[in-house]
């Protein structure tokens, strides 16, 4: 698979902008378990043009992250160029363009998937920020509106012909948000459809290696995007490469790898954020995710998503990885919170 002259091998495995989930730290460790390419967490034009220190500290890229793009969202046309321009000097392999976050600070003020309101602002967008920058330029996306306003096959045409290079494909509805199931029958479309030269990365509803070759069977796409499958579970990368080359499942983790795991990750974070508390709360989303179905876990979860301090995080994960030391972590039915 290629993103312009970018060659990314066969079948590549992304890990999706998430905002306040891909900064450093986390991206460090799904790379670490075989992540191929990175996105940071995804960075508002208006932010980014208007010079604010700590919207562009997103954008710092670090030799580990490559491949990486830049994310950038935005309703005004001149805003998204503008920001293109100064994305673009921050080095990343390539841009993407949002157009599929649902939240309504984003999506209700027309950018992210509020653009799939408006489709000729949408391609007009697409199509000046290709002319602004040398840079490919993907985008990610959502099937449509809502069950009524599906055009995904369309719209990826459309993106394709005024020169995105690649284009990500969640299968929902802005309406859907984060709920029911991912709808991988219209991502399949996309990638089918004879118009269709570029790349198409299916997204949505990974949250194991069976699902991914699932999908990938259902779908034919070039690559598959995983985001909330990997909270908590960075080396879903490693397990789902394994099961598609191999036909093996991999065993889940000891809970005392997983803790070792986890202090990597902390460590990360305390050597990127300006105080440990900070790093910390950081790590708070993935401290919630990275411990399920545990037996009897109530009371070190809360102790572990109450403390601020550096040495009795560390002295909790040690009574964990104690406590546990010969269990392995249980991912069924945890589902994709």
């Amino acid at each position: 698979m290629r993103i312009g002259n970018l060659e990314l091998g066969k079948l590549p495995l992304f890990l999706a902008p998430m905002e306040d989930v891909t900064y450093k730290s986390f991206r460090y460790m799904c790379k670490n378990f075989g992540a191929d390419v990175m996105y940071t967490e995804f960075i508002s034009s208006e932010a980014l043009i208007r010079d604010v220190q700590k919207t562009k500290k997103k954008m710092t890229i670090f030799d580990f992250d490559r491949p990486v793009a830049i994310q950038i969202y935005g309703a005004n046309i001149d805003s998204m160029v503008s920001a293109a321009k100064v994305a673009e000097e921050a080095q990343p392999d390539f841009i993407d363009i949002n157009f599929g976050c649902p939240m309504k600070k984003i999506a209700g003020k027309g950018a992210g998937a509020g653009l799939l309101r408006d489709l000729p602002k949408m391609i007009k967008m697409a199509e000046e920020v290709v002319r602004a920058v040398k840079l490919p330029v993907t985008a990610k996306t959502r099937l449509g509106w809502d069950h009524t306003d599906m055009p995904i096959v369309d719209v990826a045409e459309r993106l394709q012909d005024v020169g995105i290079q690649a284009i990500a494909i969640h299968g929902r509805t802005r309406s859907q948000l984060y709920t029911g199931e991912a709808d991988w029958a219209l991502i399949a479309d996309v990638k089918k459809n004879p118009r269709m030269f570029i790349p198409v990365i299916g997204n949505g509803d990974i949250n194991g290696p069976e699902k991914a070759k699932a999908f990938l069977d259902q779908s034919g796409v070039d690559a598959l995007m995983i985001g909330r499958g990997a909270i908590g579970r960075p080396w879903i990368f490693r397990d789902v490469r394994h099961f598609l080359e191999t036909g093996e499942l991999l065993l889940p983790p000891l809970v005392p790898d997983v803790v070792a795991n986890v202090k990597e990750q902390l460590q990360q974070s305390l050597e990127w954020k300006d105080e440990p508390k900070r790093a910390i709360l950081e790590m708070r989303r993935h401290f919630a995710r990275y411990f399920p179905n545990l037996r009897d876990f109530r009371d070190l979860r809360v102790k572990l998503l109450q403390t601020l301090e550096v040495e009795e995080v560390i002295s909790i994960l040690d009574e964990i990885s104690l406590k546990y030391a010969d269990d392995r972590v249980d991912y069924t039915n945890i589902g994709l919170k």
